[in-house]
C-alpha cells in the first residue's frame, strides 16, 4: 500500500512538473482522437446507411421459373413458392412481392378507346416496397366493392386517366374492372405498367395459383445477401434464385471504397499522432534525466521508472481519447448533416475503440523514454549523462 501511495504521488508530480508541453501532448492525442472518433463513426454509419437506405433503389434478389429450355410457352411458378420466402434475415424484414405479368387491352370509363398495356398483378408486402417511385397523384377516397389498381405516368397519360377513374382490362374474353387509386413515375419500365392485385391478374390471365416470379428486398452487407441467397437457394432449388447485380456489386464497391479511404486515413492519423508525441516524449526524456539517476541511485528498479513513465503515458492516452472521442462522434454527426444531408448517428462501439486507439498510440510515442533505462545514477551526478 505505501508503495502504490508513492507511486501515484510520484505520477501527478510528473504531471505537474511541465504542464506546458504535457498540454502539447495531451493536445495531440485529443486531435488524434477526434479526428479517429469522426472518421470511424462515419465509416460505421456508412455501412448502415448503405445496407439500409440503399434499398430504395428497389429489390435486390429474384426468383424466377428455371429455364426448361422446351421454348413452346412461358413458364411460371406455383404461387406456393412464394410462402416460402423467409421474411426475416439477420434480424431484418425482408419485403417481398411475387408478380404475374401479361398483356391485357386497358379502356378508361370516359373512353372507349382500348390499349394494349402490361399488367403486373403482385400481392405480398405491398409494391411501394419493391418499387419505390414518385406518386404523382394518390386518391382522397377509395369505393367499396371495387378493387384498387395503380397505373405507371406513360400508361396513364396514354390512357388518359387520372385518379378515381375506373379502368378496365380485357384478356381473350375475360374482364375485370378497377378503381385508379395512384399514378406513380418509377424511372423505368414500371411507368407502362398497370399494377393489380395478383387474384384479379390470374383470373384474367386464367392462370389461378400461378405467378411470374418474385422480387425480394434484402438489407444486409454484400456477404449477408449472398448468405440470404445460398439459403433461399438451398431452400427452393427447383426455381432459379439470383441477385440484381447492378445492386449488389454496385454497394459492395461503394461501401468498400468508402472503407479503405476512411480506414486508411485513420491509420495516417494514428501515425502522425504518435510522431507527434514521440517528438514531445524525446524532449521530456532529456530533461528527466537527472530524476531517473536520482531514482536509480534509491534503489528504484528500471523496470519501476519505466512503469512510471508508461503509466504517465496511458493517462494522458485516456484523457485525450475521452476527450477527443466525445468531439469526434459530434464532429462526424456535422460532417455527415454537412455532406450528406443527413446527420451521422453516434455508434456506441467507436468510442471505446478511440480511446482504446488513443492510448495505444501514447504508450508507442512513450518509445523515447526507453533511453533512460540506460542512464548510470554515477554519469548523472558528474554531469556526464
Amino acid at each position: 500500500m505505501p508503495d502504490r501511495k508513492m507511486f501515484w504521488r510520484i505520477i501527478r508530480r510528473l504531471l505537474s512538473a511541465n504542464r506546458g508541453r504535457l498540454f502539447v501532448i495531451l493536445l495531440a492525442l485529443g486531435a488524434g482522437a477526434t479526428i479517429t472518433s469522426a472518421l470511424l463513426n462515419l465509416q460505421v454509419d456508412a455501412k448502415r446507411r448503405l445496407t439500409t437506405e440503399f434499398r430504395v433503389f428497389g429489390a435486390n434478389v429474384m426468383v424466377a421459373p428455371r429455364e426448361s429450355g422446351r421454348g413452346v410457352e412461358i413458364e411460371t411458378l406455383d404461387e406456393a413458392v412464394f410462402k416460402k420466402i423467409p421474411q426475416v434475415a439477420a434480424g431484418r424484414r425482408v419485403p417481398s412481392v411475387a408478380f404475374l405479368y401479361l398483356i391485357a387491352n386497358a379502356s378508361s370509363y370516359h373512353s372507349k378507346k382500348a390499349v394494349p398495356a402490361v399488367v403486373a398483378g403482385n400481392a405480398g408486402y405491398g409494391i411501394t416496397d419493391i418499387l419505390p417511385g414518385n406518386y404523382v397523384e394518390i386518391s382522397s377516397s377509395m369505393p367499396h366493392g371495387e378493387p384498387n389498381c395503380i397505373l405507371g405516368v406513360k400508361v396513364a397519360a396514354e390512357l388518359d386517366v387520372h385518379v378515381n377513374d375506373r379502368l378496365f382490362l380485357e384478356d381473350t374474353g375475360r374482364k375485370e374492372a378497377c378503381h385508379v387509386a395512384m399514378i406513380g413515375g418509377y424511372g423505368g419500365p414500371e411507368d407502362n405498367q398497370i399494377f393489380i392485385n395478383l387474384d384479379i391478374a390470374q383470373r384474367l390471365a386464367g392462370l389461378p395459383g400461378r405467378i411470374s416470379l418474385i422480387q425480394v428486398s434484402v438489407a444486409g452487407t454484400p456477404a449477408e445477401i449472398e448468405g440470404y441467397i445460398t439459403e433461399l437457394k438451398g431452400d427452393l432449388p427447383d426455381v432459379d434464385v439470383r441477385p440484381i447485380r447492378q445492386f449488389t456489386e454496385g454497394e459492395a464497391k461503394i461501401y468498400n471504397r468508402i472503407s479503405g479511404i476512411l480506414s486508411a486515413t485513420v491509420g495516417l492519423v494514428l501515425l502522425l499522432t504518435a510522431l507527434c508525441v514521440m517528438a514531445a516524449m524525446t524532449n521530456v526524456a532529456m530533461e528527466r534525466r537527472n530524476d531517473v539517476g536520482l531514482m536509480k541511485a534509491i534503489g528504484g528498479a528500471t523496470r519501476r521508472v519505466l512503469r512510471l513513465f508508461l503509466a504517465e503515458a496511458a493517462i494522458l492516452g485516456l484523457t485525450g481519447g475521452v476527450l477527443g472521442g466525445a468531439v469526434g462522434i459530434l464532429l462526424s454527426m456535422w460532417l455527415g448533416k454537412a455532406v450528406f444531408g443527413v446527420a451521422a448517428r453516434p455508434r456506441l462501439i467507436v468510442y471505446p475503440v478511440a480511446v482504446a486507439l488513443t492510448i495505444i498510440v501514447a504508450i508507442a510515442g512513450a518509445f523515447p523514454l526507453r533511453r533512460l533505462a540506460s542512464i548510470r545514477p554515477a554519469a548523472v551526478f558528474r554531469g556526464e549523462a
